[in-house]
């Protein structure tokens, strides 16, 4: 069997695995030891908080006592939500019992409460924002769908820290006067996608209304997306599609649709993925290059989504669905951690993926 077809039967084997009852976690062992490898590896790691003094000179597993590993605090806090949605989707599976331990080990009230503190302390409005602040908002909303005593118990440690990230996002916003665009960290769609997701399910409101206003302020007159322009030399997301992603939340699916055609005009009605071109890694042992497997798998869920949020009739449909699958495959047989550069936190992508979050 040559690698062509070796590879094809990899991604095969993983996408119809993971998509099984949740009973069967299959095809997610690899995922799972990818985030167990690092959530507490300490080094290499990419300090990001400002320190205000020498007394703030300390190790990471000191300044932030719960997310120091996996080389940037962003990489810690969702691959602990990676483990978090597998441990809920899949309890009986061989390494449980390992996440368990993991996460037992991290999400402490001590632990997060020490998070809080280096958070708030001098200096760090801008902190991970809105990248990391919104993947904790997401491991938050995760914890919170647990109904065991521990689970409930680690969702109830990282309340304080959750809410946090929702009070730095809802004082942002408002001032925030132009949106982010771009294909990094710092894009605001994306952010605010895995945000109103939480607010959704934490019943807040006003925090869903503020999202959704400044999306429709934002992006809500947006035409003709240049998609041609992407993806740019280091993008891990999709300027166009994180928007209409996000659009795809806010919108009911006949003002979406219609908005959608005057955006995307480029989705074609034939049923082709042909229309958007895979992005080629040509590095994957270089942490920048290697951003772009996380773009062709977060273009996978976020085509998956607008696919969703169009009518079952729409001709558009075939072709978003044939464009997410092309990305997935080319992308899912590489998230191996060969390279730690792209190992600690691919799986979450994979994992976003394959088990439907993007979808839901």
């Amino acid at each position: 069997m040559n690698r062509s077809a070796i590879l094809s039967c990899l991604v095969l084997g993983a996408v119809m695995t993971v998509s099984a009852p949740a009973q069967d976690y299959r095809g997610t062992e690899r995922f799972a030891a990818l985030a167990l490898k690092c959530v507490h590896n300490e080094y290499p790691n990419k300090v990001g908080l400002v320190y205000n003094g020498d007394a703030e000179v300390v190790p990471p597993r000191v300044r932030t006592p719960a997310f120091y590993g996996c080389f940037d605090w962003h990489s810690s806090v969702h691959g602990h939500w990676l483990l978090a949605r597998l441990l809920r989707l899949y309890p009986d599976a061989p390494y449980a019992p390992q996440v368990r331990a993991a996460l037992d080990r991290s999400l402490t009230k001590k632990n997060i409460l020490g998070e809080v503190r280096s958070l708030s302390t001098p200096n760090q409005a801008s902190y991970e924002r809105p990248y990391g602040l919104a993947w904790a908002l997401a491991l938050g909303e995760e914890l919170s769908r647990f109904t065991d005593p521990q689970g409930k118990k680690w969702a109830a440690n990282f309340a304080p820290l959750a809410r946090l990230a929702a009070d730095r996002l809802k004082s942002w916003l408002p001032k925030l006067y132009y949106p982010i665009r771009n294909g990094e960290h710092t894009q605001t769609a994306f952010g605010l996608s895995l945000a109103i997701d939480y607010a959704r399910a934490a019943g807040d409101k006003d925090f869903e209304n503020l999202i959704a206003s400044r999306a429709r302020f934002y992006y809500g007159k947006d035409v003709n997306c240049p998609l041609a322009y992407e993806p740019s030399g280091e993008d891990f997301l999709s300027p166009c599609l994180g928007e209409a992603a996000l659009m795809a939340r806010v919108m009911g699916q006949k003002e979406f649709s219609g908005w959608l055609a005057r955006f995307l005009p480029q989705i074609p009605g034939n049923g082709s993925a042909q229309w958007l071109k895979i992005g080629v890694v040509t590095d994957r042992s270089d942490p920048r290059l290697a951003h772009l497997d996380g773009l062709n798998l977060s273009r996978a869920w976020m085509l998956e989504r607008i696919a969703r949020a169009l009518p079952k009739t729409d001709a558009r449909r075939a072709a978003l669905l044939a464009a997410a699958k092309a990305h997935a495959d080319a992308t899912l047989p590489f998230v191996t951690g060969e390279h730690y550069e792209g190992g600690h936190w691919l799986g979450t992508y994979a994992i976003y993926y394959l088990t439907g979050r993007g979808r839901d």
